[in-house]
């Protein structure tokens, strides 16, 4: 239907919308569809800033049981049927064969445009062929495809009959997230690393809209003290454990650790007394402590990962693990103005070797204006004025086809609305306790 997108993974360039253009977009008829809203986070920040694009939208999700409802600007939610279940609220997890069905019974057909925000089953929705629909992906479902084995493992059901439900549940989500993507006229990814995952599950091309950070709140500090940071949930895949286990074999180092969760019990064990480990803390003591670290400690592979992002605000370099999106975020030296080093395996030794390598850099060698001006790309408002574009340049492009007359239109071949070049070779869980 659209023509396809000339450059495949390509970052949108930055445009603020002409006012004439806000005045149409103040008239389309938008539905804004998000996976469910239990706890805040990166992907509520999206939605917070899909709502201040499109102010006037309605919004959807599986269920709404958010406490801080700053994301949804006062707009109110449309719930589907999984909300009224039994034990909802605390077991909608469990409910996950029926997210698909869910999802599908969101009538949307009086919308012009529909914005799904989707790591999950949000981009599924109903729609028709007078009607744009724009999904922001923040991965295909990772359980299900490239991940499941690992969420397998980790849940405890790599073998036995539950195992055996669980891969019949996966394989089901597999054929309908696959088919569900036809329905998608246009797809934008938060990072190059998903747009590969999205041409090896969907075989589509997306276009790269990097999620949006708050840069307003965070500082830059120049000067920094004698201490390194980690700071996330406490859960396997984001190896707190294997940081903490490398600071208690070099005890000369210091490590503060921010944030709690399941796994608080195992890191504490390995916790020797060079670790401090502070639990949850609110955000001016994160703030504080981003500031004044010599380097911020990121082991997990994310698709994009926001916390690398909010240390380089703070002017704080990076040492992350070299796979996910942090490689988009982070300036690894050899770059001329380097905000961090990547040590390429998650393991204790790799961390290790990579603290040596750090220290051994002359000083001044990760400048602290540097770190900030490299995180300044991934501000609100770039976010803002690219998904923006993005969106209404879709919308026109869309409505010029409606408006071709009945003889142009019969003789012109049909284009699939899917942004992209020819399909290339392959680049590169379900489990309700993995979501």
């Amino acid at each position: 239907m659209l023509p396809a997108s000339p450059v495949r993974g390509a970052a949108l360039p930055i445009q603020r919308p002409a006012s004439n253009e806000t005045s149409k977009e103040s008239l389309l008829k938008v539905a804004i569809v998000h996976d469910w809203l239990t706890v805040s986070g990166g992907a509520e920040r999206v939605l917070a800033q899909m709502i201040d694009c499109f102010p006037q939208a309605d919004i959807f999700s599986l269920v709404d049981f958010l406490e801080d409802r700053s994301c949804l600007r006062g707009r109110p939610v449309r719930k589907s049927f999984i909300q009224r279940l039994p034990f909802a609220k605390a077991k909608y997890r469990a409910y996950l064969p029926m997210f698909p069905l869910a999802i599908e019974q969101f009538d949307l057909s009086g919308y012009d445009v529909i914005l799904s925000s989707s790591y999950a089953v949000a981009k599924g929705v109903l729609n028709g062929p007078d009607q744009l629909h724009v999904s922001y992906v923040h991965s295909p479902v990772r359980y299900a495809w490239d991940l499941q084995h690992q969420y397998l493992n980790e849940a405890g059901l790599a073998r036995g009959i539950k195992s055996g439900l669980a891969r019949a549940l996966l394989h089901y989500i597999r054929n309908w997230d696959a088919r569900s993507a036809n329905g998608v006229d246009l797809l934008a990814a938060n990072s190059r690393f998903v747009a590969r995952r999205i041409l090896k599950v969907y075989r589509r091309n997306s276009t790269v809209i990097y999620p949006p950070v708050d840069l307003d709140g965070l500082t830059l500090r120049s000067v920094k003290d004698d201490f390194y940071l980690t700071a996330s949930r406490l859960v396997p895949y984001k190896r707190i454990d294997m940081i903490v286990e490398a600071f208690s074999r070099t005890p000369e180092r210091k490590l503060v650790v921010i944030g709690d969760g399941p796994d608080m019990a195992k890191i504490r064990a390995r916790a020797t007394p060079n670790v401090t480990l502070l639990g949850y803390q609110p955000f001016d003591v994160l703030h504080d402590c981003l500031q004044r670290a010599k380097a911020f400690v990121f082991a997990a592979e994310e698709d994009f990962g926001i916390a690398p992002v909010e240390a380089q605000a703070c002017g704080t370099p990076v040492i992350a693990y070299g796979k996910g999106g942090v490689r988009e975020s982070v300036r690894a030296a050899p770059h001329p103005q380097p905000t961090g080093m990547f040590f390429d395996a998650q393991t204790s030794d790799a961390l290790i070797e990579t603290l040596d390598r750090f220290e051994a850099m002359p000083p001044g060698a990760f400048d602290p204006v540097a770190c900030r001006s490299n995180a300044e790309r991934f501000s609100n408002e770039r976010f803002r004025a690219a998904f923006f574009e993005f969106v209404m340049d879709g919308y026109r492009r869309l409505q010029g086809e409606l408006a071709m007359p009945p003889d142009a239109e019969s003789a012109a071949p049909v284009t699939e609305s899917r942004n992209e070049m020819p399909v290339l070779p392959a680049i590169d869980s379900v489990i309700p306790r993995a979501l």
